[in-house]
C-alpha cells in the first residue's frame, strides 16, 4: 500500500527541485524531512510540504503506521511554461520560460 501527494503548477523548475528529490528518495521521512529541512535549496521547502501531506494521507486515509513509512518514489515533472518577453535592442524581444513543476511524493510502509 503507497500514499502519494502532489503539488501541481509549483512555480519553480523541476531541474532545481530534481536535485533535491535526489537527496530523500530511498529514506524513511523523519530522515528525509530533516534532510530537507536542512538543505538550503529552493525546492527543498517545498518539497518538505509534500512529504509532510503524503505522510499525513498515508496516516489518516489508509491507516498505515508513521513510523514506519519511507520516501518510495519522489520526482518533479515539468508542467506549463509561462511564456514572457524581455525588451531589447532595436525593438526586439527576447523569451524568458518561467517554467512550472508538478511534484510528487510516494510513501509506503516497510514490510
Amino acid at each position: 500500500m503507497e500514499a502519494r501527494a502532489e503539488h501541481k503548477f509549483a512555480r519553480i523548475s523541476p531541474r532545481k527541485v530534481s536535485v533535491v528529490c535526489d537527496l530523500i528518495r530511498g529514506k524513511d521521512v523523519k530522515t528525509a524531512e530533516a534532510i530537507l529541512l536542512n538543505t538550503p535549496k529552493a525546492g527543498s521547502e517545498l518539497l518538505v510540504k509534500v512529504l509532510k501531506s503524503a505522510a499525513a494521507n498515508a496516516e489518516n486515509n489508509f491507516d498505515m503506521d508513521p513510523d514506519k513509512l519511507y520516501v518510495k518514489a519522489t520526482y518533479a515533472n515539468p508542467g506549463p511554461i509561462l511564456k514572457r518577453g524581455m525588451p531589447r535592442a532595436q525593438g526586439r524581444m527576447y523569451r524568458i520560460n518561467k517554467r512550472t513543476s508538478h511534484i510528487t511524493v510516494v510513501v509506503a510502509e516497510k514490510e
